[in-house]
């Protein structure tokens, strides 16, 4: 079950950090970004993960895709708010 406490958590936290992210210029601080943000995917309701995520298995967890993930993921999150 997905609760509006949930949604409302994941959203602050991945908003908070995609801003920062999209906005920095450090390499460090991205990676630190991508590996707080990879972890806390991992204790994430299961079940919100796969509403955001479109059911992509490493959702969030990919360097390559990262921005356009968290991008995804911010947008999701704020329209089911």
């Amino acid at each position: 079950m997905i609760t509006r406490d949930s949604i409302e958590t994941a959203y602050s936290f991945l908003h908070q950090k995609r801003n920062v992210y999209i906005h920095s210029t450090l390499d460090w601080q991205k990676d630190d970004i991508e590996f707080a943000i990879s972890s806390y995917v991992d204790e994430m309701n299961p079940e919100l993960r796969s509403v955001i995520s479109d059911s992509i298995s490493d959702f969030l967890k990919d360097h390559n895709r990262f921005a356009e993930d968290i991008t995804h993921a911010v947008e999701r999150l704020e329209e089911m708010l």
